[in-house]
């Protein structure tokens, strides 16, 4: 709910500071005097777009800032908590300041967000309801989510169910149409794999095999250089067999070095422990030796061979450029292995043992029926809540002075299941016993809509209670407005409801907004006391003229403010309430007969409130 309001310089408001009532408030004032302003200032906290226009005239910036006490847990603080904002407890700031030129600028919690965020938010906490509202009280989706919401949490998860199946059901009929109309290019695909596969069968490439004829390559290529460099390192550690003691090798060196170290080695450890690494040493040269004689007898200088190499080379160097799309990235024998292994799985799909398209139909069809059952479950229970919501409205219609006028609620089926039902819902009214139901837009002026939603507004927020009621998670409240929620109830502002009717169905307004005050925080904006006198708090926006400089320094308005209008915002209570309304009643705030008027409206209404 909103603690409270801060408005600087918004239009003919100066400076004003709003404290509501977490039940029923008023905001009453002269035609012209911001009254408008007001909810221009909390339309501005909800993200609705800034005009420079609204700036005061002669100041810089227009700045609103709003403290909102809400749930910790609830979805708005998550969204809050999301953008960066940071609670106080369980109070959110939220400020928009709006320059006279250039952008305006949206914080929430201490954090520069933008005004979308304010938006999101927001939704969760205020809804507003003044002539726009009326008119989407028109529209279809605001007469079928109005019938939803009567039926509770229960009716809200088999709405949600619905929705899941039908988007099952799209998501299967567009996988059968889109495996229908992809009918060719799957023939085409279908044959480029095939040639494909049976390429790499005829070639019959193993795996490394074109690493491995690489390296054969080079060496074949090189071959004669090798036998020079392996003949010419083995001669050195072995000598030449042919040619024996022409020239020292390594072998025979080490051999000697042993034979000079035996005959000591048993003197002194250093040179023992020398004598074993001189021994290891000739391991390791005739090891060596003996493997580069293995390599020099392996060597292969045939020209036949490298021909054969390079020619395989060729043949997988063009397969590796045949196979695989412009996707497939197919730059060696392992590579186009494992494309091949992928394209068979796929050639399997399209055209494997099992019938795709019969699967695919199946599985709409299975689909279809799931819908086409929750369909039917979901009309029932909204046929259960028609005949409810009709009732109830209706009682509620006959106390705001709508008498005979009764609330129709039309169901319609659709030819094939839409997105939110296999019906259309439509709110009619009848204003008369045996006049025709006709839609809100024809059959109800501007006024009898607002009575309308205030009605639908009741009955839904009396429903909600008595389901919190039953789940044990609402708690009796200690006073007018005040939820089982610890306070946190949603805000509800009402513009000017209460245009076209005055008298008694004025009154049996003020007595609703009452009663839903016990649930939400309720703003009303009215020019009727007769409503007025039920709110918890009435806030009075007064217009006046700025004074100039006065010499006991009390009031020091500047040479270009002085004789300005400007608005102020005053609480009023006690004696000064009772002129208000008396001022509404009459035009006259000390007429006598308006004053008791006015204390009777005040006395009846507590009365009335006392006795709920």
């Amino acid at each position: 709910m909103i603690e409270s309001l801060h408005i600087e310089d918004l239009g003919v408001i100066e400076r004003a500071d709003l404290r509501l009532s977490p039940g029923l408030t008023a905001l009453t004032g002269e035609t012209g005097a911001g009254k408008t302003m007001v909810l221009t200032s909390l339309g501005l906290l909800l993200g609705q777009r800034a005009e420079s226009t609204i700036v005061r005239t002669g100041t810089e910036r227009t700045l609103v800032e709003g403290t909102f006490a809400l749930d910790p847990g609830s979805r708005a603080a998550q969204r809050a908590l999301d953008a960066g904002a940071e609670l106080d407890d369980d109070l959110l700031i939220a400020s928009r300041t709006v320059p006279a030129t250039g952008r305006s600028r949206a914080h929430l919690g201490g954090r520069s967000v933008p005004s979308g965020i304010l938006t999101e938010v927001g939704a969760q906490l205020v809804s507003v309801h003044g002539q726009a509202d009326q008119l989407r009280l028109r529209s279809a989706s605001a007469q079928r989510a109005a019938l939803d919401s009567l039926g509770g949490s229960g009716h809200t998860a088999l709405c949600r169910r619905y929705a899941e199946a039908y988007r099952a059901l799209q998501r299967c009929e567009q996988d059968l149409a889109d495996w229908q109309a992809d009918a060719e290019d799957r023939a085409a695909e279908a044959a480029r794999l095939r040639h494909w596969l049976e390429a790499v069968e005829e070639t019959a490439p193993q795996p490394g095999e074109d690493a491995a004829l690489t390296l054969e390559a080079e060496r074949l290529d090189h071959a004669e250089d090798l036998r020079l460099a392996a003949g010419s390192a083995r001669t050195a550690l072995a000598g030449d067999e042919d040619l024996p003691g022409e020239s020292p090798d390594v072998l025979a060196l080490i051999a000697h070095a042993e034979r000079a170290l035996a005959p000591v080695a048993d003197i002194d450890p250093v040179l023992a422990e020398l004598a074993g690494r001189a021994r290891q040493l000739s391991v390791l040269a005739a090891d060596t030796a003996s493997d580069l004689g293995e390599y020099l007898a392996s060597l292969d200088a045939d020209p036949a061979r490298l021909a054969w190499v390079q020619d395989r080379r060729g043949e997988l160097a063009r397969l590796l450029k045949e196979v695989g799309g412009p996707e497939d990235q197919v730059d060696d024998v392992d590579t186009l292995l494992a494309f091949c292994e992928r394209a068979a799985e796929r050639l399997a799909r399209i055209d494997g043992p099992e019938d795709t398209a019969t699967a695919l139909t199946a599985q709409r069809d299975a689909a279809r029926d799931e819908l086409g059952a929750i369909a039917r479950e979901l009309t029932a229970a909204r046929t259960a809540l028609a005949g409810r919501l009709e009732a109830a409205v209706t009682a509620e219609l006959e106390g705001l002075q709508m008498k005979g006028a009764r609330l129709v609620v039309a169901l319609e089926a659709l030819d094939e299941p839409g997105p939110t039902g296999a019906e259309t819902v439509a709110l009619l009214l009848s204003p008369h016993p045996g006049a025709p139901a006709l839609p809100l837009g024809k059959g109800a002026s501007g006024g009898e809509l607002s009575r309308i939603m205030l009605a639908l507004e009741v009955v839904l927020a009396e429903t909600s209670r008595a389901a919190q009621g039953q789940s044990g998670q609402s708690r009796q409240s200690s006073g007018p407005g005040q939820s089982g929620h610890d306070g946190h109830q949603r805000t509800l502002v009402f513009d000017e409801i209460d245009a076209g009717v005055g008298g008694r169905a004025a009154r049996e307004i003020g007595r609703r907004l009452a009663r839903l005050a016990r649930s939400h925080q309720v703003v009303v904006v009215t020019h009727l006391a007769q409503v007025a006198a039920w709110a918890d708090t009435q806030l009075v926006v007064h217009k006046e003229q700025a004074p100039g400089d006065r010499q006991d320094g009390a009031h020091r308005d500047s040479p270009a403010t002085a004789g300005r209008t400007r608005t102020r915002v005053l609480d009023v209570r006690g004696e000064d309430r009772v002129r208000e309304l008396a001022r509404m009643l009459s035009g006259h705030e000390d007429s006598d007969a308006a004053l008791r008027h006015a204390a009777e409206l005040l006395d009846e209404a507590r009365v009335a409130q006392s006795q709920a």
